[in-house]
């Protein structure tokens, strides 16, 4: 089983099906001012990029993952690609078409492209996705157990804290240790509790 592409569009960002085609865009907006992915994986050049937008779709092909660009949206109106995010970790209980747990992640912006609402939106339409649409019962939310930027975003949305699993993926970034394991904190948000991280969410981004 396999999550199929789609389209998710908000006021400020539009997640579109990761595609080849992408690879030139996505490449030039990595290159723009790369000191901010300290912890984060961010192909650096177009050889490089081509083969993470491989690696991508065939985690897609076999219903890993689903993996999506995020295009800034000016004025409604569809503009320059700003970063990658994705659905990945996909997990299938028998007898169930949807998954039951999506991790959302994989998530990297240009530098121009941070600290605006893009990235509050792309978290609120996957979530929304995920609970509204697939019928999830929870989602996870990872990242380098030494990110505290990255850390404060995932709590300020309201996921909930479920503890560090050491040595458990690899270290990423300029912050990083090349070869080495990173310790990965472990957040969560679970069906119950997404209407109230939804409202969170909405006031942050119209309040």
């Amino acid at each position: 089983m396999r999550l199929e592409p789609t389209t998710l569009t908000g006021r400020h960002v539009q997640l579109e099906p990761l595609a080849h085609q992408h690879a030139a865009e996505l490449t030039a907006a990595a290159s723009r001012d790369r000191s901010t992915f300290g912890h984060t994986l961010v192909p650096d050049g177009h050889e490089a990029m081509t083969a993470y937008i491989d690696a991508l779709l065939a985690d897609a092909e076999r219903g890993t993952a689903l993996p999506f660009v995020q295009r800034r949206l000016v004025d409604g109106r569809p503009a320059d690609l700003v970063g990658c995010t994705r659905y990945m970790n996909v997990l299938w209980w028998a007898g169930r078409d949807t998954p039951v747990e999506v991790e959302v992640g994989g998530t990297w912006l240009a530098s121009d492209a941070q600290r605006t609402p893009i990235n509050t939106e792309a978290k609120l339409l996957l979530l929304s996705h995920a609970f509204d649409t697939l019928g999830v019962f929870r989602v996870a939310i990872c990242t380098d157990a030494l990110n505290a930027r990255s850390r404060a975003a995932i709590e300020r949305i309201g996921a909930a804290f479920e503890g560090v699993l050491r040595n458990h993926r690899p270290s990423a970034g300029h912050h990083g240790s090349p070869g080495r394991p990173r310790d990965t904190a472990v957040y969560s948000i679970i069906d119950s509790e997404w209407p109230t991280v939804r409202a969170r969410l909405e006031e942050r981004l119209h309040g």
